[in-house]
């Protein structure tokens, strides 16, 4: 479905973002990028549908080079979920989710029934939220309703930038839920980059690991967290363990004296 060979991403000033780095993505598969700030992952994101240019190497979605398509209708052909969300304020849900189907000259009864339909499947009624304008929802339904529009043009490629990290917890766990059962449904394939490593072992296939531009380790969370192939996805694989032994403890200690 896409594979990356050797790319890199160089910006002016000799600053290299992404260096050769190398991986492909089945049909079907959710691969998460996960590394510190700045190692690259949102740059390698923004590469494969065109927004940022790779500086070397080749990428190929569904056989073929990006580099020969249109950038615009190579984006239209991928759903993006940005990480600010970046909706449109003064239009309407429905017409937020219509956009690229518009675009793409779609007629009318074909776009309502779409729009009507993605709003079903994540949870927010057309009748009862079709109208509303963005400020009129909550971050997690502004999120949701950024979902919808990136599936709006029917793609089975979904990239998503960090889509989860400002919701708070138990909307960022509802929409981890709502996104996997979507994946199923709808037969998807995600590129999701996060910071969080407990969001990308959960959710991923398999989790790529980049440091300082390099792709470290690619694999299962269950082979990343038995195998560790690099001191930083040793490192990062220690928080979540940390965080569950500490959880752990807290659950299993004694009450207080008086309590």
């Amino acid at each position: 479905m896409i594979s990356l060979r050797a790319v890199s991403k160089v910006y002016p000033g000799d600053v290299t973002a992404v260096d050769e780095i190398s991986f492909h993505v089945d049909r079907g598969e959710t691969l998460v990028l996960v590394g510190a700030s700045g190692c690259g992952k949102t740059s390698t994101l923004k590469m494969i549908n065109r927004l940022e240019e790779p500086s070397g190497g080749e990428i190929r979605v569904d056989g073929r080079d990006i580099a020969e398509l249109d950038p615009d209708l190579l984006r239209r052909r991928i759903g993006y979920v940005f990480q600010g969300i970046g909706l449109f304020p003064h239009r309407s849900v429905g017409d937020n989710i219509a956009a690229v189907p518009r675009l793409l000259g779609w007629e009318r009864g074909r776009i309502d029934e779409r729009v009507d339909a993605l709003l079903e499947l994540v949870g927010l009624p057309s009748a009862e939220y079709r109208e509303r304008r963005p400020h009129e929802l909550s971050g997690g339904q502004q999120q949701r309703v950024g979902v919808a529009r990136a599936l709006a043009a029917e793609s089975k490629l979904l990239l998503m930038d960090e889509p989860f990290g400002a919701l708070d917890p138990i909307t960022r766990d509802g929409l981890q839920g709502e996104l996997i059962r979507m994946r199923a449904q709808l037969e998807l394939t995600i590129v999701m980059v996060t910071h969080d490593v407990t969001e990308a072992l959960l959710l991923a296939d398999r989790v790529a690991v980049l440091d300082r531009g390099r792709l470290l380790q690619v694999g299962t969370p269950a082979e990343l967290c038995a195998a560790p192939a690099d001191p930083v996805v040793e490192q990062l694989l220690a928080t979540p363990r940390r965080q569950a032994d500490r959880l752990q403890a807290i659950a299993h200690a004694p009450p207080e004296r008086g309590s």
